[in-house]
């Protein structure tokens, strides 16, 4: 990877839909090039996924929160994460050192439908406790890694 390489992913970080067009202007190389380095890219497995961020709060899903889980034993974990795999509201889950097992990330539409689906992961065969922290404003919210931070030849 190279420094063209890191500007052409910061084009995309910014802009996952921006032309190759656009983009071939930003780096000074040919839209045929820059289409082959993305193309590179993805292959390696550099570029994960192009998405969508949706805004919850647009849609309704006005609280946030992380629930720390722990697990009375290890021969629990596929039943929990079975659960996790199957419930849309958890964004993201994560096996984590420290006191407890797992960080789920959640969202959901308010501290009613919060209190239902802690309860539902409370009922999860092996969950000995949780921990919720619930999320009041967000300073910084980044999806990926910095490009300027991916090492270059």
């Amino acid at each position: 990877m190279d420094e063209i390489d890191v500007k052409i992913l910061k084009c995309l970080k910014a802009n996952a839909r921006e032309n190759a067009s656009v983009i071939s202007e930003k780096v000074s190389m040919s839209v045929s090039a820059v289409i082959e380095r993305i193309r590179k890219l993805e292959n390696s497995g550099l570029i994960v996924r192009h998405t969508t961020i949706i805004d919850g709060s647009k849609v309704g899903k006005d609280v946030t929160a992380f629930i720390s889980v722990s697990l009375e034993h290890p021969k629990h974990i596929d039943a929990f994460t079975d659960f996790v795999r199957n419930n849309r509201q958890i964004l993201e889950c994560h096996y984590i050192t420290g006191d407890s097992d797992f960080i789920l990330k959640v969202m959901t539409d308010n501290t009613q439908t919060l209190e239902r689906l802690l309860n539902s992961i409370k009922g999860v065969t092996g969950v000995q406790g949780t921990e919720t922290i619930v999320i009041l404003s967000t300073v910084k919210n980044e999806h990926c890694v910095d490009p300027d931070e991916l090492p270059t030849k």
